[in-house]
């Protein structure tokens, strides 16, 4: 492709005005002086098909190159079926959260939410910290299944996932223990009762969100060792990082997988590896209306 062109990427969702990708993409573009852009984009999972079959050549027509796209909900497992080739990393997670277009063309599925994950995780956690460990997991959807492998991968050996449809956490939990650790699932009222032993606990439903319900959940069963993560990070810090944060746990939030799990996909797209520094973080921050 032509350098005069200007390299276009961008994320795809339903509803998609929420998203803070557009303003991360961006100041990692700003920064390293790139002639590039990253736009959001409404797409409905029935809409996806046509959208990335048009855009190589709407863009074109705009003296743009298209190089590929972020997807969120409800799209990541839509687009299994759609790309070309579904790299290992989204076979095993089950989504796919970046397409790459290929030099020939082709489209790329990967994802790379477990390695955002676990990137996250381990600036706040020492690995050995994790190995032969257990984790439970709140929730079942997609960043679950993300984190339940980045966990796996970190060493973790038993996972618990607690969902409030038990018959998904059960399907997570299958999936989970063919291609990661061992797994099991639990209903949502023995949520509690799932803490005893854990050394990490991920709440990864939208739980805690602003305009969420609350996540009702006491942390006295926990072993103050043990670590407490939140995938929310509207509020940074939610009613369940600030009771564990209280009661003496390490927490960490979940601004820190959004920032790393863009890494990958921006390499791919822009050609230049960023880094997640302390500058990316109050940007990001500032977006959010807090210091």
């Amino acid at each position: 492709m032509s350098s005069s062109l200007i390299k276009s990427a961008g994320v795809m969702g339903w509803p998609i005005s929420h998203s803070l990708s557009p303003r991360l993409h961006g100041y990692w573009i700003q920064k390293h002086g790139l002639k590039a852009e990253y736009i959001a984009r409404a797409v409905k999972s029935e809409d996806l098909r046509p959208v990335l079959k048009s855009l190589p050549d709407d863009c074109l027509a705009e003296n743009r190159e298209f190089r590929g796209t972020n997807l969120t909900i409800p799209l990541k497992e839509t687009a299994l079926d759609l790309v070309d080739i579904v790299d290992p990393s989204a076979v095993r997670i089950g989504a796919v959260n970046t397409i790459v277009v290929a030099e020939d063309g082709k489209l790329i599925g990967r994802n790379t939410d477990a390695i955002g994950f676990s990137d996250s995780l381990i600036g706040h956690v020492r690995k050995e910290a994790l190995k032969g460990g257990k984790a439970v997991i709140l929730g079942a959807g997609g960043a679950a299944r993300a984190v339940a492998i980045a966990l796996s991968d970190l060493g973790v050996t038993e996972i618990l996932i607690c969902n409030r449809s038990r018959e998904r956490a059960e399907a997570l939990a299958a999936h989970i223990t063919q291609v990661g650790a061992l797994s099991s699932a639990a209903a949502w009222d023995q949520r509690e009762n799932c803490l005893e032993n854990a050394d990490i606990l991920v709440n990864t439903t939208s739980l805690g969100m602003i305009g969420q319900p609350s996540l009702e959940i006491s942390l006295k069963t926990l072993k103050k060792s043990a670590v407490v993560s939140d995938i929310v990070y509207v509020p940074l810090e939610t009613a369940l990082l600030k009771d564990a944060r209280l009661a003496g746990h390490v927490t960490v939030d979940g601004l820190g997988m959004l920032l790393h799990q863009a890494k990958a996909g921006f390499a791919a797209w822009f050609g230049v590896t960023p880094e997640v520094d302390e500058g990316l973080r109050r940007h990001m921050l500032e977006g959010l209306g807090q210091k």
